[in-house]
């Protein structure tokens, strides 16, 4: 792996040990970390789980553009993005984003530049399945459209 990593894949992955391994530069003052969950919604949805599905090497690509951008706008010493793909119970890790820089705000700035166009851009499609066993697909939401303009 090298100083800036893209990952899609169906196995857990360890925040931790990602985190470590970006902080090992010494020229690094600061990482920043973003991990996203599956969540309950605590409605009446009744998700018991996510299945996410993409278009591998396409979707590589995608998330690698999106760091690049990041790296373009921002001193970035490293970068790791990994997304999950498959079904993913309530509660397991689905997205990890984690940033090093020189300085704190570049690493915070990127860190949520990244996560923003994740959500916006990225060529995932998502089914929620209820507890019933019926599944039906998630929307793109209004609201991550408008995380990822302001970054415009």
């Amino acid at each position: 792996m090298g100083p800036f990593t893209v990952r899609v894949q169906p196995q857990r992955f360890s925040a931790g040990a990602e985190i470590d391994a970006l902080s090992s530069n010494p020229a690094c003052g600061a990482v920043v970390s973003f991990s996203g969950l599956v969540r309950d919604y605590g409605d009446s949805r009744d998700v018991t789980a996510l299945e996410l599905e993409h278009y591998p090497g396409m979707t590589e690509k995608a998330l690698e553009a999106i760091v690049a951008e990041a790296r373009r706008r921002w001193p970035l010493q490293a970068a790791t993005v990994i997304h999950r793909v498959g079904r993913l119970s309530l509660g397991e890790p689905i997205v990890l984003v984690v940033v090093a820089s020189s300085h704190r705000r570049d690493a915070f700035a990127a860190a949520e530049f990244l996560m923003d166009y994740l959500k916006q851009d990225a060529p995932f499609w998502k089914k929620e399945i209820l507890a019933d066993g019926s599944a039906r697909w998630v929307e793109a939401k209004h609201s991550d459209a408008q995380a990822a303009e302001r970054w415009q």
